[in-house]
Formats: C-alpha cells, structure tokens, sequence
C-alpha cells in the first residue's frame, strides 16, 4: 500500500517558517484530496489544511488561517504545507494524509482519510 512520506519538520523559534512536504511515490494521490493533521501529546489529533484535486480548492483551520497555505505540485507529485508566523501552540507531530480517489470536497475528521504518512515533528520554541 502506498503512504505518503512527509518531511521538512524541525525545532524553530516562535515568529519563524517551515515548510512541510508530503510526497507519494507515483501519481497515486492524484485524484484524492490531501490533508495536514497534527497532533500535540495529551490532545487529540486535529485538522490543520486540505486541499482537493478539484480546482486546487482548499480548505483550513481557523487557528491557522492566515498563517499556513497548503498546496500540491502535480508534477513533482508533493503537497507542500507552508507555515509562517509560528507560535508555541503549533507544537505538534504532524502527519499528511490521502483519501480515497474521487473524494472532491476537502474532509474535516481523519476517519475520512485512508491514508497515512508517518508524521514529522515541529517544534516551536517561545
């Protein structure tokens, strides 16, 4: 079975960027909406960004609007997650994940993605 593969995650001050990738092997997921979770310990694993096949329409958490922008190169087969502005509360494991193909409207709850990455670590530091 095919997962995505994330990457990019690190340790950066409070104020400063990252840019999370998520790569598929092969043109797998080019058909299913893709989406950032994230999961802090002792909470429960949330909603970041989604992005669908369809129009390049997307869709965010309101704690990170304005913040991060999600986004897919077709060619290079990767969903990027950019996040600027970083706060401490953004501390998480975050993983990307896959729905199914055909799935047009971006999902809000992970039980509607089958398919997940391993995740990588973001750590902001105040």
């Amino acid at each position: 079975q095919v997962q995505p593969a994330e990457s990019g995650g690190g340790l950066v001050q409070a104020g400063g960027s990252l840019r999370l990738s998520c790569a598929a092997s092969d043109g797998t997921f080019s058909y299913s909406v893709m989406g950032w979770f994230r999961q802090a310990p002792g909470k429960e694993r949330e909603f970041v960004a989604g992005i669908s096949w369809i129009g390049g329409s997307t869709n965010y958490a309101d704690s990170v609007k304005g913040r991060f922008t999600i986004s897919r190169d077709y060619v290079k087969n990767t969903v990027y997650l950019q996040m600027n502005s970083l706060k401490s509360e953004d501390t998480a494991l975050y993983y990307c994940a896959a729905t199914k193909p055909g799935v047009r409207i971006v999902p809000l709850s992970f039980s509607a993605y089958d398919y997940w990455g391993q995740g990588t670590q973001v750590t902001v530091s105040s």
